[in-house]
């Protein structure tokens, strides 16, 4: 194009079609970059989403990780318990002499252990009398019960445990049976 004015009509209007014809070419260009920065932001406010999620997931995932890595050694304690429960109880109720003596420290080191073990998110599932729940008991057998309810836990023959409400280790019991 030049700058010098057209000479006939017909140059003048063949110039204003020429650039009326630009503008338009313009305006669609203007349309279709504006809709491609539009759709790169929207790709970039997705992809900063997507790290985001990424890092709240490993986050959580560490957390999880963190607080239930002494799973595995937490249930070799368990065991001990047991063995300590198991013992006092096999001493009966009241023993005499060294026997008593062992008792009270048998009692003494159980509380010592559930102590340490309560610190560190376990806590025991002790259902005896409360409604049967599959989710953290198992049913070992069932047997008529007279003042108990019908689906109830009528004795608990090893306690459960859960850590930070996950279970460990379901309470095995025995359930009342109804009439």
């Amino acid at each position: 194009m030049t700058d010098a004015p057209p000479s006939t009509p017909e140059a003048a209007e063949l110039s204003i079609e020429t650039l009326s014809a630009e503008l338009d070419l313009l305006k669609t260009q203007l349309a279709d970059a504006q809709q491609a920065a539009a759709a790169a932001r929207d790709a970039q406010l997705r992809s900063a989403a997507e790290a985001e999620n990424r890092i709240r997931r490993a986050e959580n995932e560490a957390a999880k990780a963190k607080k239930f890595a002494a799973e595995d050694i937490v249930r070799d304690f368990l065991a001990v318990t047991d063995s300590l429960e198991l013992g006092m109880r096999a001493a009966g109720p009241a023993p005499e002499g060294v026997a008593k003596a062992l008792v009270e420290g048998m009692a003494m080191t159980l509380k010592q252990l559930l102590s340490a073990l309560e610190k560190n998110g376990v806590k025991p599932v002790d259902p005896a009398g409360l409604p049967f729940n599959a989710e953290l008991h198992q049913a070992m057998s069932m047997a008529p019960a007279g003042e108990v309810p019908a689906n109830h836990v009528l004795s608990v023959m090893q306690k459960g445990y859960t850590l930070h409400d996950r279970l460990l280790r379901p309470a095995l019991v025995v359930v009342a049976q109804g009439s």
